[in-house]
């Protein structure tokens, strides 16, 4: 059986650029608006699931706001470390490339899975891939925006992106967390 961290022999991921993300009116590091609502969506889908779940309507509203705020801020964690615009550029050239690409798959069905994947590295922050991936998996449904991909289909190209942001990490002297 194959190691799941082995990836197509075409290219492995290579470090994402230095740039970091900034709030364009203030400047403030890591405060990008599409990581900010990117992670407010997701943790608002999820926190309005696990209200309804445990207190029924009034828990889903009281879920999905205290969702949204927590998503919203780690959105805004990994936006720190990560600029997502470099991050969609690469993978929307290179995932053609990887071992799970097939003929007429389209970038905007993957992106959710490495967005969910470099966001997912700077939220499990000391935790490998492995450890963090039955959350990540549990989470996909809610985090997956218009992907029609499953979590087996999607699970792929989250590691490429986590596996990407470990190595700039270990590049810049961090502890490596992934293995």
């Amino acid at each position: 059986m194959q190691d799941p961290r082995q990836h197509s022999s075409k290219n492995s991921p290579s470090p994402p650029s230095p740039n970091t993300s900034s709030d364009a009116s203030t400047g403030a590091p890591g405060a990008n608006p599409t990581s900010l609502g990117a992670g407010g969506i997701g943790g608002g889908a999820v926190g309005a699931a696990v209200g309804a779940a445990v207190a029924g309507p009034i828990g889903a509203a009281i879920g999905a706001v205290a969702g949204a705020f927590a998503g919203g801020l780690a959105g805004k964690e990994a936006a720190k470390s990560v600029n997502p615009s470099e991050e969609h550029k690469y993978w929307s050239k290179e995932f053609a490339n990887r071992s799970y690409y097939t003929n007429g798959s389209a970038y905007g069905n993957f992106s959710p899975a490495y967005q969910y994947g470099w966001e997912s590295h700077a939220n499990n922050k000391g935790k490998s891939f492995d450890e963090a991936e039955p959350h990540l998996a549990r989470d996909w449904e809610a985090r997956r925006g218009k992907s029609t991909l499953t979590w087996s289909e999607a699970r792929p190209a989250t590691r490429d992106a986590w596996d990407r942001v470990e190595m700039e990490h270990s590049a810049k002297g961090n502890r490596p967390t992934s293995g």
